[in-house]
């Protein structure tokens, strides 16, 4: 079975030989045996003991708490739970670091399409990367609201074409244009657009919104702080809220 010294414990566990040696004389970790010399010697279950105790005092545990947890009846119920904390801790700090991680080769590809490069584009980018999640929940919104409509929309037409009922088109027509206008308010009072040229975030004229061109992540518009006029950058922003 393998030895340890007070130096080669210390080593592997990441520590100064003073800690251990202070442990020593705290008693909760005493070596297994001395050698003729007086030199501590550890055993393989001091060394996982000593790992143990180094996790507990990662974790914020005081020296006295070590001491009479360890010494208790079920230390292991106890660590076991200590253990699951800071896996989940652990893996929060992977995911948010995986999402830093995403936003950064977000920006990159988004870079490419960049022109004129400054640093107020990186900033621009970052705060729509930042948004993406919303604007692809608000997206989802209006596809699954729509798609009731289209179904009734068609099946509407086709009786009409194939049996001559035209009246439920009619009532098609009569339920699609307050949906319209609903669907369309709701979506331009949760988005606002980035100006590229004088890089702050507005929100426009709902009737130069509405008729304005677009593409999917575009929208030519009149920027109102600088006057700028052009395809800004779509992305989500605080709702607006309607007065009185």
């Amino acid at each position: 079975m393998s030895k340890y010294t007070t130096g080669e414990i210390a080593k592997l566990c990441g520590v100064s030989v003073r800690t251990v040696q202070y442990y020593d004389t705290r008693g909760i970790l005493i070596p297994s045996e001395l050698s003729e010399g007086g030199r501590r010697l550890y055993s393989e279950d001091d060394f996982k003991r000593m790992k143990i105790i180094c996790f507990l005092r990662d974790a914020g545990i005081s020296i006295n708490s070590i001491g009479e947890l360890l010494s208790g009846d079920d230390p292991g119920s106890v660590i076991s739970v200590l253990l699951e904390q800071q896996e989940q801790l652990l893996r929060e700090e992977v995911n948010e670091r995986q999402a830093k991680l995403d936003m950064l080769d977000g920006i990159k590809k988004e870079l490419k399409s960049v022109e004129n490069f400054s640093v107020e584009s990186i900033g621009d980018i970052a705060y729509a990367m930042e948004n993406k999640k919303k604007m692809r929940q608000l997206h989802a919104i209006l596809l699954i609201t729509g798609i009731p409509i289209a179904i009734v929309q068609w099946t509407s037409i086709i009786l009409w074409i194939a049996t001559g009922i035209w009246w439920l088109f009619a009532a098609y027509v009569l339920v699609v244009i307050p949906y319209a206008f609903w669907i369309t308010n709701f979506y331009f009072r949760r988005v606002a657009y980035i100006c590229p040229q004088c890089h702050e975030i507005f929100k426009p004229d709902f009737k130069e919104a509405l008729w304005a061109g677009h593409t999917p992540t575009l929208r030519k518009l009149t920027c109102t702080c600088c006057g700028y006029k052009g395809f800004c950058v779509e992305t989500y922003g605080k709702e607006e809220k309607k007065n009185g």
